[in-house]
């Protein structure tokens, strides 16, 4: 498991790049993104008014996504260099893509 502190450095870098793309990607598809390294969420103007949350849980050292009704857990990955969810193998950008993308009904890419 991380030190807490590398763990923090990671999710903080990971966060940054993150929200840097969500911005770039909410600006074409009609979403915005609020939050800063402690928490980001994802705002859809649909009639349900979704949000997807991302946040660090650092007792575990995940960042955890609540999105399209399930959480999903990433741990890091020294392989990928990347928080990676276990299961699909997949990044926190990709996870991000493609839960986005189910939502609108649309491709988005990070």
């Amino acid at each position: 498991m991380l030190e807490e502190k590398d763990f923090q450095r990671k999710a903080d870098a990971a966060f940054e790049d993150l929200k840097r793309r969500l911005l770039t990607a909410g600006d074409a598809h009609g979403f915005d993104v609020e939050g800063e390294s402690g928490k980001l969420e994802v705002l859809f103007e649909d009639d349900d008014e979704t949000k997807f949350v991302v946040s660090p849980n650092t007792p575990v050292r995940e960042v955890w996504i609540s999105a399209l009704s399930t959480s999903f857990k990433l741990r890091w990955s020294e392989e990928q260099n990347a928080f990676v969810l276990e299961k699909t193998g997949e990044n926190l950008n990709a996870v991000m893509a493609r839960v986005i993308s189910q939502q609108l009904g649309a491709q988005v890419a990070l």
